[in-house]
């Protein structure tokens, strides 16, 4: 882990670490799946190892293959074999279930050709097997699934439209369900297999049917509404004509909409949280609070524009510094979420990156003052940082250095003027992914 040079760099090293441990894949699984002889007890539900012909494994996400490794280690010989797919660049290696790599956040070919794979070995299961399916954030990315009529190019293309306009994950995973064989319940209904779903959440408020879009989960969403969605945000326009006209037909009642609540096939479908982002943000505060700090959680998760949410927590730390509310100093406050970035232009950053870049301009001149903000998984957008670190000294650096972080901030190209300011923080790949965390330092 690579954090700039600063007085607080032994202790922010401390926090994420703490944050990154409690959310840790395999960890977390194992923790989530204890086995008792031939049982396997995941949460109130126990199953006879002996009653499955075959049990096997499949899944999809950036920390999939690290949930993977837990599984393999808990069943042993128990497990048939099984097949994941990760981001490229997120494989640890596996002894029966086979790890393959796919494009993350645009889905590609590979993802396409891993959803077939996985498709077609759900569907060979029968009524006397077990299928354990592992979930973590971008797996709807990771596995492309058009249905009949929709290319692989509709798709990226729909999925750039719909992240650059800044859509909620609800609202691209609504759309995505709509246009895929396998999510929003259709996995569920490919195998006549007991489905037990292990999932760590990267999504806010853990909504099954939103997490890696619910590929084994009632889909209460409809066509009408990812019409609308695509309406609403100014992209129906945009999008191939192909994914207009399927979704008509489907809001025409033309074609089959996704399971739905109350469908019988779920009665043999379970679903186990084993990781959220509550999680990591209540480990790095009891961290803080061992080391001496006051500690404020954020209770509410940061969901706005990353800019403004930056500047929100650097007006707090104005607040702490000159009235000592709502706490006094030393004191860290946390906070966990997934901000959102409108972008324009072509430039190179992540929402971590714009969230700590708005901070600096807000806590400009502060002393001892720091906010951190990171992507759990260790990649912020498209770059190899986990996000940043900055203080009250970094708007006065810029300004030496002549980087300027407000046009940095207006182009959404925060990466190369951080970097300049040797203010990222890398991490590498962190086998977990449970949306953001954000922390402010006040010493």
């Amino acid at each position: 882990m690579q954090i700039p040079s600063s007085p607080i760099r032994p202790l922010l090293k401390k926090l994420i670490v703490r944050g990154l441990a409690a959310v840790d894949a395999r960890t977390a699984v194992s923790r989530a799946i204890p086995r008792n002889g031939e049982e396997l007890v995941i949460g109130r539900r126990r199953y006879d190892l002996r009653r499955y012909e075959h049990i096997v494994v499949v899944g999809a996400g950036k920390a999939t293959a690290s949930m993977a490794q837990a599984v393999e280690q808990r069943l042993g010989p128990r497990l048939q074999g099984g097949f994941v797919v990760v981001k490229h660049g997120h494989v640890v290696p596996t002894k029966r279930i086979v790890v393959a790599e796919a494009g993350h956040p645009v889905p590609d070919r590979f993802g396409r050709k891993a959803a077939a794979r996985l498709s077609a070995m759900a569907a060979e299961l029968g009524r006397r097997d077990l299928l354990i399916v592992l979930l973590s954030g971008g797996a709807s990315s990771l596995l492309p699934a058009p249905v009949a009529g929709i290319t692989l190019a509709d798709k990226q293309r729909t999925t750039q439209e719909l992240l650059r306009c800044g859509a909620s994950i609800r609202e691209v995973n609504t759309v995505r369900k709509h246009l895929s064989r396998i999510k929003g319940g259709r996995l569920a209904e490919l195998t006549e297999a007991t489905v037990v779903t292990l999932i760590l959440s990267d999504v806010l408020g853990d909504d099954l049917s939103t997490i890696a879009s619910g590929p084994t989960v009632p889909d209460p969403t409809t066509y009408q509404e990812a019409v609308t969605i695509l309406k609403r945000r100014r992209i129906w326009r945009a999008v191939p004509q192909r994914v207009r006209l399927h979704l008509e037909r489907g809001y025409q009642g033309l074609v089959d909409e996704t399971p739905k609540p109350g469908s019988s096939l779920f009665r043999r479908v379970h679903h186990h949280i084993v990781g959220n982002n509550e999680a990591a943000v209540k480990a790095v505060a009891q961290a803080a609070g061992e080391s001496g700090l006051r500690t404020f959680v954020n209770r509410s998760a940061l969901t706005g524009a990353a800019r403004d949410e930056g500047q929100r927590f650097g007006a707090l730390a104005k607040s702490i510094v000159r009235s000592g509310k709502p706490l006094q100093r030393p004191c860290c406050v946390v906070a966990g979420g997934e901000t959102t970035v409108t972008v324009t232009g072509k430039g190179t950053g992540g929402r971590a990156q714009e969230f700590a870049a708005a901070a600096a301009l807000e806590i400009a001149g502060l002393a001892k003052v720091w906010v951190a903000a990171i992507g759990t998984d260790g990649t912020d957008g498209p770059t190899d940082a986990a996000g940043a670190v900055i203080d009250g000294n970094t708007v006065a650096r810029a300004q030496r250095l002549s980087v300027d972080l407000k046009d940095a901030l207006r182009r959404h190209n925060t990466y190369p003027a951080l970097k300049r300011l040797k203010q990222l923080i890398m991490t590498g790949p962190t086998g977990t992914n449970v949306n953001d965390l954000y922390l402010l330092l006040v010493l």
